[in-house]
């Protein structure tokens, strides 16, 4: 009798998840690459650590993918593997937030002014068209699939579209005002944002509600 708490991982939905990982990996390591020169052409601390951003994203993508494609090939659902990625997911949410709010501290601190970034700008607010609706098509075939790894990748995807927001806001505020401090006050806001879902990743309890 099989366990109706393991992944479904033959249906239609595994198979969109699957595509939504490889899409992620694509995008983000496109994203990144233009993050992190735009960044260091503008020093702008908030478009570089949007960068490495999206560098965590395709870690996390490619476990989830890696794990996706060896249980379709005819690999039964492994609980304990699925609860070792969630934990590699969790440290990625960690990692970000201690980041995040290093910079943030940092940028208070010192009064860095970073250049105007109109390529910054554009990209972060492509990234929050896209990652949103991503977010919420992983989060949609996790559910149907009954996977927690899935809904990890899907809690990730919309941090990343929670930066993105954060990030182009501030570029923005600058742009506009000269304001320096809104990016690291907004960082730390997606820092504690992080630091909650990766405790939930951690445990295994993903939090399914917005």
């Amino acid at each position: 009798m099989s366990d109706a708490r393991l992944p479904a991982v033959t249906g239609s939905a595994a198979r969109r998840a699957v595509g939504y990982a490889r899409f992620t990996i694509g995008y983000n390591v496109v994203e990144g690459v233009i993050a992190l020169a735009a960044g260091a052409g503008a020093s702008a601390i908030s478009l570089i650590g949007f960068g490495i951003d999206s560098g965590i994203e395709v870690a996390a993508a490619a476990v989830v993918l890696t794990r996706l494609l060896a249980e379709i090939r005819g690999g039964e659902p492994d609980p304990v593997k699925e609860r070792r990625a969630l934990k590699f997911i969790a440290i990625t949410f960690f990692a970000l937030a201690a980041y995040v709010v290093v910079e943030g501290v940092r940028d208070l601190i010192g009064g860095e002014a970073p250049d105007t970034s109109i390529v910054g700008i554009a990209l972060t607010g492509v990234s929050i068209a896209v990652m949103p609706a991503l977010a919420h098509l992983k989060r949609k075939a996790g559910r149907e699939m009954n996977s927690r790894l899935v809904i990890a990748d899907a809690a990730e995807t919309r941090l990343c579209a929670w930066l993105s927001v954060s990030t182009c806001a501030g570029l923005l505020a600058y742009a506009a005002f000269g304001w320096t401090w809104i990016d690291a006050v907004a960082g730390f806001v997606i820092a504690a944002f992080a630091v909650m879902e990766g405790r939930e990743a951690w445990e295994g309890e993903l939090v399914c509600d917005d």
